[in-house]
């Protein structure tokens, strides 16, 4: 077997048109990208150092053939939502003969169905990973390598950041934990990474901050634990004390963000050091208003808490709250739409996620729903802006979907009034932060004149200038935060207006789709009793399913290009199902001797 070599480290590319991918934000401040590919500069510090690895990033620069060429190996690491580009990426490897290995969230949850690679590493990979690729260079390694154990993380190597092009990024990324002490139904972080949460120890942590300080990164570093507070006292008493040191040494130089559990909120000692260490955001799953759907999907931690009391706290402690929601629990009463809009608008969360439920692969929902017989898809990966769940929801389809779209259309309405109201409502609620200030330099400057040349003229414009005049007077030593929320507010609207229209297209060809075929069944009894009228009602039929076509055309023009993809692929599928019934009809009417004039366009 050939030596290997050339390691092209390849992260496919995440769709812009998702929430989570900040796309129409960055813009503004000329970043590709909210987040390098953590896991894939991790895995390359596990090689041989006679390996010599490129990595390719495609949210932030195209995969050329030349790079694949170069390539012994072709080592892939994705998310689910990531699944169309890995696609791609595999064919493009094929092509060339290129060995492919894939890794990462997708592979482990959805192996089974992935065509085409070479060999899918599952697992956690420190205490495996020259056993594998020694057995890959040997051509000995099988293609599922899993790799069972839960490895000791406290003392793993930096990875290697000197990969990234780090100009291209809004924030750096770093893990201190991994593992989550709860067992929420339809989460599978604690089947991956268990329940007995594994951190690092804060010499490792420092070093891999010492690694970004040195390669000149300042600024966002987001700490990508699913719950950085799973082990409270390690954090409290061994890590923030060290990371508070190490920032004053070096003058603040990273402002931090994570994701926690709402438990954070009981804490005030925590929260006071995470803010005094330079954090001002979390992520935080809250869910649903609902005490019956928090019970049902296991979510007790949320359960122990006046949850609107607790997203105020954690903000007077000087820390933004960004939340995740979910609509289509089983026990989701017809009222859950108001009341998810409520609770967004009167906690204060500028950023709500809000997501039809999802069932991942090896998660405790997806075994219940497999038993039940209510899987109907396999996930896609995108747990906002989705309106079709994989799963036969106990709510009617129909009135989630429409429920859905009204919440979107609610927190992220075409004025922007409620999402510019919720953030002047943080801004109110936010205690004393020494480190949420935002230092204006010429990139802030730069970013404002684009903020104020563009958004200033779309349609929410007049709440856009009533919220950065009122908080220029208000808020002045927070105007760099004020304008960081105008353009994320900007995204929010983008997708979710784009979201919409597609949703409405969507519905009118469905629509459309069950008229034509009952028009059709209607024009087929007519032709058995030998009507006069069937080749007239056929020739409208015709007609009526050209004015269809046009007419959702025309608004699919009228899309985002970053949108129209799959709403175009499903205009063409639908156009042939038209077809196909009209022509079937035009059979029919043959075969009872009417003349058909009927042309297929």
């Amino acid at each position: 077997m050939k030596k290997l070599r050339n390691i092209l480290l390849v992260y496919p590319e995440v769709p812009n048109n998702t929430y989570w991918s900040f796309k129409y934000a960055l813009r503004f401040i000329r970043k590709k990208s909210g987040h390098p590919p953590l896991g894939l500069v991790t895995i390359a510090a596990l090689f041989p150092e006679i390996c010599r690895l490129r990595l390719v990033d495609m949210n932030i620069e195209p995969l050329i053939e030349a790079d694949i060429a170069w390539a012994d190996a072709v080592f892939i690491s994705a998310m689910i939502v990531q699944h169309a580009s890995v696609d791609q990426v595999v064919v493009a490897c094929r092509q060339q003969g290129k060995l492919t290995i894939l890794g990462g969230p997708y592979a482990n949850s959805n192996w089974r169905e992935i065509k085409g690679v070479d060999h899918f590493v599952l697992g956690e990979v420190e205490d495996t990973f020259q056993s594998f690729f020694a057995e890959l260079e040997n051509g000995t390694a099988p293609q599922v390598y899993r790799c069972l154990s839960k490895p000791d993380i406290s003392n793993t190597v930096a990875p290697r950041f000197d990969l990234l092009k780090m100009e291209a990024y809004a924030s750096m990324s770093i893990q201190y934990s991994r593992g989550c002490p709860f067992k929420c139904e339809f989460c599978d972080i604690w089947k991956v990474y268990g329940n007995r949460p594994r951190v690092k120890s804060p010499g490792t942590v420092l070093s891999e901050l010492d690694a970004l300080f040195h390669l000149g990164w300042q600024g966002a570093v987001f700490i990508v634990d699913d719950n950085f507070i799973g082990n409270k006292t390690r954090v409290k008493n061994d890590l923030l004390p060290a990371l508070k040191t190490w920032q004053e040494r070096r003058n603040f130089v990273f402002r931090f963000f994570t994701e926690a559990s709402i438990n954070l909120a009981e804490d005030s000692g925590l929260m006071n050091a995470m803010r005094d260490v330079g954090f001002n955001e979390v992520f935080i799953g809250i869910e649903t208003p609902s005490v019956e759907c928090l019970k049902e999907t296991g979510k007790f931690q949320n359960l122990k808490t006046d949850l609107k009391a607790a997203v105020k706290t954690i903000q007077q402690h000087g820390m933004e709250v960004m939340a995740g929601f979910i609509l289509g629990f089983d026990n989701d009463s017809e009222d859950i739409f108001e009341r998810q809009i409520a609770f967004i608008q009167q906690t204060g969360i500028p950023k709500a996620m809000v997501g039809i439920m999802i069932a991942l692969p090896g998660t405790d929902l997806y075994e219940r729903l497999t038993k039940e017989g209510r899987i109907v898809a396999v996930s896609a990966g995108n747990n906002t802006h989705c309106l079709e769940p994989n799963f036969k929801p106990r709510m009617d389809l129909q009135k989630l979907k429409e429920g859905y779209q009204k919440v979107l259309a609610a927190i992220y309405d075409t004025e922007l009034k409620n999402y510019f109201a919720r953030c002047s409502l943080f801004l109110k609620n936010l205690g004393s932060s020494p480190h949420f200030e935002r230092e204006i330099g010429l990139k802030e400057i730069i970013m404002l004149l684009k903020s104020l040349g563009i958004q200033t003229f779309k349609p929410y414009g007049l709440q856009y200038l009533k919220f950065v005049g009122y908080h220029f007077v208000k808020n002045r030593h927070l105007f760099g935060e004020v304008i960081k929320y105008c353009i994320i507010g900007h995204h929010f609207y983008t997708i979710t207006q784009e979201t919409l229209k597609i949703e409405k297209i969507s519905s009118h060809l469905d629509d459309s789709y069950c008229y034509l075929r009952d028009q059709v069944n209607q024009c087929s009894v007519s032709v058995k009793e030998n009507s006069k009228e069937a080749m007239r009602l056929a020739e409208n039929l015709w007609h009526r399913r050209k004015q269809i076509l046009d007419t959702c055309k025309a608004g699919i023009d009228k899309i985002h290009v970053d949108f129209q993809a799959e709403i175009r692929l499903k205009y063409n599928e639908m156009a042939e199902k038209m077809k196909e019934l009209l022509i079937a009809l035009e059979a029919d009417m043959s075969g009872h001797g009417i003349r058909s004039q009927l042309k297929a366009g």
